[in-house]
C-alpha cells in the first residue's frame, strides 16, 4: 500500500522536476506549448481508442463472448485521460504509452498476471480462475495415517474418500477412512423367495 502511495506522490515530483530542467532548455512559454499540446493529442487519442474499445465490448457482448481483455483496455484508457488530463510531460507520456495498443497489450497482460488474477483468486478462493483444489477433500490430520497401511489411496486420490478401500488396515488408521467389506451390500430375500412359492 506505501509502495503505491510513493509511486503516486513520485511521479508529480519527478514531473515537475523535468519540466523545470525542460523550460531552462528551451523557455518558459514553448514548455507550455508543448504541454498543452501533449495534453491535447493524448485526449484525442483517448478519445479515439475508447470508441473502438467500447464498440469491440458490444461486438463480444452480441457473440457471447465475454470482454475481458476490452474491459481491461477500458480502465487503462481512463488512467491514460487522468495522466494527459495532468499537466506535464512526464504524465503524458505515460498516457500516451496507456492509449497505443502497441505499448498497451504488454502493459494490460501484466496488470492482468499480476494484479487482476491474484485479486480474483484471493476474493473467490481460486474459484473464478479454475485454480482450485481437485483431489478430492483432504483430512485435517496427515492423509497417510488415515488411508492406513495396507489400503494405499482411494478413488478420491491423496488424502481423499476411501483411504483404505482395497486395503486391509485402513480403518485402523483414522476416525475419517471406513472399511466396508462384501457383508455390507448382502441383501436378504428369503422371504421374498417363499412369498412367490405360496
Amino acid at each position: 500500500m506505501y509502495r503505491y502511495i510513493a509511486a503516486l506522490l513520485l511521479v508529480p515530483l519527478l514531473d515537475s522536476l523535468f519540466l523545470v530542467f525542460v523550460a531552462t532548455q528551451i523557455g518558459a512559454p514553448l514548455t507550455i506549448l508543448i504541454v498543452v499540446l501533449t495534453a491535447l493529442l493524448g485526449m484525442l487519442l483517448v478519445r479515439a481508442e475508447g470508441r473502438h474499445t467500447i464498440r469491440t465490448i458490444q461486438r463480444k457482448l452480441a457473440e457471447g463472448e465475454i470482454p475481458t481483455n476490452e474491459l481491461l483496455d477500458g480502465g487503462l484508457l481512463l488512467i491514460a485521460g487522468a495522466l494527459t488530463l495532468t499537466p506535464g510531460l512526464v504524465t503524458d507520456a505515460l498516457g500516451i504509452l496507456l492509449v497505443f495498443p502497441l505499448t498497451r497489450i504488454p502493459i494490460r497482460a501484466v496488470v492482468r498476471d499480476y494484479v487482476v488474477v491474484p485479486y480474483i483468486d484471493k476474493q473467490t478462493g481460486g474459484f473464478a480462475t479454475g485454480n482450485v483444489y481437485i483431489g478430492g477433500f483432504p483430512f485435517d490430520g496427515d492423509s497417510g495415517d488415515a488411508a492406513g497401511t495396507g489400503g494405499g489411496v482411494g478413488p478420491g486420490g491423496p488424502g481423499g474418500f476411501g483411504g483404505s478401500v482395497g486395503g486391509s488396515g485402513g480403518s485402523e488408521g483414522g476416525d475419517d477412512a471406513y472399511d466396508l467389506n462384501e457383508d455390507a451390500y448382502e441383501i436378504e430375500w428369503e422371504d421374498e423367495a417363499e412369498d412367490q412359492d405360496e
